[in-house]
C-alpha cells in the first residue's frame, strides 16, 4: 500500500515514516502543500493541516476535487470547527497529535476496508433505490447516482436496514470511523447533499433525537 505523509517538519515525518516502512507499508513524503498536489498517484494520504505555503484544509479540498483517494488528515489542530471542516471537505478520518503509531496503522486499515471493494457486500433494493456496496455504485429508477466517496458510505450504511433508524453516533462511527462526539454537522452536510441527489427529501427521514432513516 502507497502511503504519502504530507508533514513539513522531519522531527514528526521521518519516525513516521519509518514506522509505516517497518510495517510493509510504501511510503512518499510531501513537504508543502505544492508537492502533495503534485505528488504521483497513491492510496491513501496523511496530512498535516499546518503547512509552509497552503492550509492543508485547501489541499484537503483540492485533492477531494480531482481524485477519491482516501485522505486521513493528521494534525495538532483539534479544535471542534478544524473537524467539522476537515471532515464536510471530504476528509476519511481526523487524527490529533499526539498520536500512537498503532492506532494510526488501525486507522488507515480501517479506511482502506472501507474505500476497498468486499465481496462479501450485498446488494440492498429499497423501491426503485439500488445499493451495491461491492460495486460503489448506487441507481435510482436505473439512473447511477453520482455519488462522493462520503455520500456513498453515509448512503450504504442507512441502507443496510431501510426503514430502522441509525443514530448520529452510529454514522459518525460508522462512516468516518471516528469516536469523536462533538458536532455532527457533517452528518447533516452530506445527508442534505444526499436528499438533493436523490431528488426527493423523503427517502431519507430525519429521526427526531435520534438521527436518521432511509425510507423502507
Amino acid at each position: 500500500m502507497r502511503v504519502l505523509i504530507v508533514e513539513d517538519e522531519d522531527p514528526i515525518a521521518e519516525p513516521l515514516a519509518e514506522g509505516l516502512r517497518r510495517e510493509g507499508f510504501e511510503v512518499e513524503r510531501a513537504a508543502t502543500g505544492a508537492e502533495a498536489l503534485a505528488a504521483p498517484p497513491v492510496d491513501i494520504v496523511l496530512l498535516d493541516l499546518r503547512l509552509p505555503d497552503m492550509d492543508g484544509l485547501d489541499v484537503c479540498r483540492q485533492l477531494r476535487e480531482r481524485s477519491s483517494v482516501p485522505v486521513i488528515v493528521v494534525t495538532a489542530r483539534g479544535e471542534e470547527a478544524d473537524r467539522v471542516v476537515g471532515l464536510e471537505l471530504g476528509a476519511d478520518d481526523y487524527v490529533v497529535k499526539p498520536f500512537g503509531l498503532r492506532e494510526l496503522i488501525a486507522r488507515i486499515r480501517a479506511v482502506m476496508r472501507r474505500a476497498g471493494a468486499d465481496p462479501e457486500a450485498r446488494v440492498v433494493h429499497a423501491g426503485e433505490l439500488e445499493v451495491d456496496e461491492r460495486t460503489r455504485r448506487a441507481r435510482l429508477a436505473g439512473r447511477e447516482l453520482s455519488l462522493t466517496p462520503k455520500e456513498f458510505d453515509l448512503l450504504a450504511a442507512l441502507a443496510r436496514d431501510p426503514g430502522a433508524a441509525v443514530s448520529r453516533r452510529s454514522l459518525l462511527e460508522d462512516v468516518w470511523d471516528t469516536n469523536w462526539y462533538g458536532s455532527a454537522k457533517t452528518i447533516d452536510v452530506h445527508v442534505a447533499a444526499l436528499r438533493r441527489k436523490l431528488g426527493d427529501p423523503g427517502w431519507i427521514e430525519t429521526v427526531r433525537g435520534v438521527g436518521f432513516r432511509l425510507r423502507a
